[in-house]
């Protein structure tokens, strides 16, 4: 007789089967140990970046403390009582690394045991004589709109080939936002800067094309001819030609304006840079400080007025923080 035959059966291979449930246990535990990891970098870096944003912040605190007792020495030391382009508040501070910027500061700083931070930093600045522009709060004078003002920006609205329909909205605009009450809800917000015009209406490209000679200042001021451009001194002496305005910028390279009158001997009609419109000073100024750390930047820039004296006060403060291929764009602290 023959043996017997075993009956066969259709089970999977059990050697197949655990082949699969240890690759789907490594591919899970592999993707629990990518997700940790990336938390964990993410973390790190928000971390970082947050330390580099408010380092960047304390230290232009300090950069605006230092440009504020620039000015504070030059009104302490105003000999002739002008505010001109030779002085040390008018040059630019290009960017150069935090720690050789501070170990030129009487060996504050070893550059030697410089850390990471420090030398990662690069800070710059300048400082900026907002009466060097014309000042759009001057066209608002007495309760009504100032039509020597109004003419003034008319030609340089002309000259930069804007409507003049956006110089007329600016300009009802600010005289309804000084005469409405605190109370009342239909008053137009009054910007603080230029950049704020948005606010009334005015097309942003508009205000970058003014942005380099205007400004808005929290109260009417002159023109200083010792740091304007031609430009804005050929528009706001109504009856000057752009020639004379250049010969002026000309001038005062070799030797800075003491007078308004000094100015005028330089024209064939000295009349038209009168002392209610010009002047040889300044009490505005805007101080802009940049600290970039990796690729962290921050950018902050302050209003400061000047008194005579010993006297200057910071009136606003703007500040923003963006990686370094993103929009340039200021945010109020």
């Amino acid at each position: 007789m023959s043996p017997a035959r075993r009956p066969t059966t259709n089970r999977p291979p059990e050697r197949g089967a655990a082949l699969l449930a240890a690759m789907l246990t490594v591919a899970l535990v592999a993707t629990f140990a990518a997700s940790a990891m990336w938390q964990q970098w993410r973390t790190i870096e928000v971390e970082s970046a947050e330390r580099a944003r408010i380092q960047s912040a304390w230290i232009l605190v300090g950069a605006l403390d230092w440009s504020r007792l620039i000015l504070r020495e030059d009104a302490l030391a105003r000999g002739d009582g002008t505010d001109n382009l030779t002085e040390p508040w008018s040059i630019p501070l290009e960017e150069a690394r935090l720690s050789t910027f501070l170990s030129a500061q009487g060996n504050v700083s070893d550059p030697g045991a410089a850390t990471a931070d420090t030398e990662n930093a690069f800070l710059s600045g300048r400082i900026t004589d907002l009466q060097s522009r014309m000042n759009l709060r001057n066209l608002v004078a007495d309760k009504t709109v100032n039509e020597v003002a109004l003419q003034q920006f008319s030609r340089l609205f002309e000259y930069l080939g804007l409507s003049k329909e956006e110089l007329n909205r600016i300009a009802q605009n600010l005289l309804k936002a000084q005469l409405a009450q605190s109370s009342s809800s239909q008053a137009p917000l009054m910007p603080q800067s230029v950049g704020q015009l948005t606010w009334w209406g005015v097309q942003p490209s508009t205000i970058e094309t003014l942005a380099p000679f205007v400004t808005l200042l929290p109260n009417a001021t002159t023109l200083n001819i010792n740091t304007a451009d031609a430009e804005t001194i050929w528009a706001s002496a109504v009856g000057l030609d752009m020639s004379d305005a250049q010969r002026l910028v000309q001038a005062r390279a070799s030797s800075y304006f003491k007078s308004v009158d000094s100015a005028g001997k330089l024209l064939s009609d000295s009349t038209v840079l009168g002392s209610a419109l010009f002047d040889v000073k300044s009490n505005y100024f805007e101080v802009r400080g940049r600290m970039r750390i990796d690729q962290t930047v921050v950018e902050e820039r302050s209003l400061v007025y000047k008194q005579r004296g010993s006297n200057t006060r910071t009136l606003w403060r703007e500040r923003g923080g963006f990686l370094r291929n993103s929009a340039d764009t200021l945010g109020k602290s």
